[in-house]
């Protein structure tokens, strides 16, 4: 099964058990009534992203659903926690994507966002044959990778919360789901 299409989602729970308040960050990105199935970081070939909107329709409940999942949980009141993954697209239609996924304690969006999205477009970089400094600021980077025209796209969907101050589980999910 190869999939044609993909979406991007993240949610926030919080609940007093560990389990349920990650239910409730599922539910909150919209694919509780999924069976997930973690991957890896492969982006099919000529596989097209779709809006949640539009991609979740094609789910049925109970499905057993293929995901590049991240997740992050605490029960500390205050503390900062992120899922991200980023995703980067080659411009050579027939070539593999990548998908990368980050999660941390103490980073906000502007942080962990771009780091999972780097990560990503490092890896695809790295097939692709291209040569980089890793050391670069992603920015500087971001502009080499998409003027070599051989990445085309790259994007990055966090998801962050503070920990509940009354010590229940905070649970933050980022996503992308294949669409068969």
């Amino acid at each position: 099964m190869v999939p044609k299409k993909f979406f991007f989602t993240k949610g926030v729970g919080v609940h007093k058990d560990k389990l349920r308040s990650f239910e409730l960050a599922l539910r909150d990105a919209r694919i509780a009534h999924l069976n997930i199935v973690q991957v890896s970081s492969i982006l099919p070939p000529r596989c097209k992203k779709v809006s949640m909107e539009k991609g979740v329709p094609f789910l049925n409940p109970g499905e057993i659903t293929f995901c590049v999942i991240s997740r992050n949980e605490t029960d500390e009141p205050n503390r900062l926690i992120s899922a991200s993954v980023g995703a980067a697209i080659p411009s050579e239609e027939k070539h593999y994507g990548y998908i990368a996924e980050y999660h941390s304690f103490g980073e906000n969006a502007d942080t962990a966002g771009p780091y999972a999205e780097d990560l990503a477009a490092s890896m695809l970089a790295s097939t692709l044959g291209m040569t980089f400094d890793p050391e670069q600021a992603w920015d500087y980077r971001k502009q080499a990778f998409k003027m070599s025209k051989k990445i085309v796209y790259t994007r990055n969907v966090t998801q962050t919360a503070r920990g509940d101050k009354g010590g229940l589980w905070t649970s933050v999910v980022a996503a992308v789901v294949f669409i068969p």
